[in-house]
């Protein structure tokens, strides 16, 4: 049985952060494949700098097309919205019946929050958590601290965002040395976030 770690993100843009947590994580733990999967764009959120999700799933092509055990998923954009992880967890356990174990990948920020999510306890009794250190202010809930289900991984700590290379791409900046090559090139050729 294949042991896969499910990495959710907008990844917009997918950045060299994104790719060292994911081959960590890959590398350094018992996991055989990572999966990056690309969130919709929510039609509750307009957000006006979300790239349109076939865009970013490109993006995500291009970052990992070099890399075996990395591998880039859409099968959040034909699940209902909005995308709660509970029911994505339930439609690849029914698509992969049991050839695939999953695990989630998150950032201890998101940890922190966790408790907020949909049906959590469901996915804690039933998932395991693979979790990366983030700097970022609040503490992680009693009940998670030494989870027998909880793995902290010591995996680098990345202060790249998103946001940031979005932010100061459409200041002239030069960012490319954070993006994977192919992405660089794919956003320079669409002109993306100018």
């Amino acid at each position: 049985m294949k042991k896969i770690g499910l990495y959710f993100g907008t990844f917009n843009p997918i950045h060299i952060g994104h790719m060292v947590i994911a081959n960590h994580m890959v590398e350094f733990s018992d996991l055989d494949e990572v999966w990056l999967i690309v969130t919709p764009k929510s039609p509750f959120k307009a957000k006006k700098t979300l790239l349109d999700n076939n865009h970013r799933y490109q993006m995500v092509f291009e970052a990992t097309k070099d890399y075996l055990k990395l591998k880039p998923s859409n099968i959040e954009f034909d699940l209902p919205q909005p995308n709660y992880t509970i029911n994505t967890l339930a439609h690849l356990e029914d698509k992969y019946k049991k050839s695939h174990e999953f695990c989630l990948i998150m950032g201890e920020d998101n940890l922190k929050g966790f408790h907020k999510w949909k049906n959590y306890e469901t996915i804690l009794e039933n998932y395991h958590l693979y979790v990366y250190p983030r700097i970022s202010d609040g503490k992680v809930e009693h009940q998670f601290k030494d989870h027998p289900k909880i793995h902290q991984v010591n995996a680098p700590i990345m202060e790249v965002s998103s946001t940031f290379i979005r932010k100061h791409h459409k200041l002239g900046k030069n960012i490319r040395t954070l993006l994977p090559e192919g992405v660089w090139h794919f956003i320079d050729e669409m002109n993306f976030y100018k």
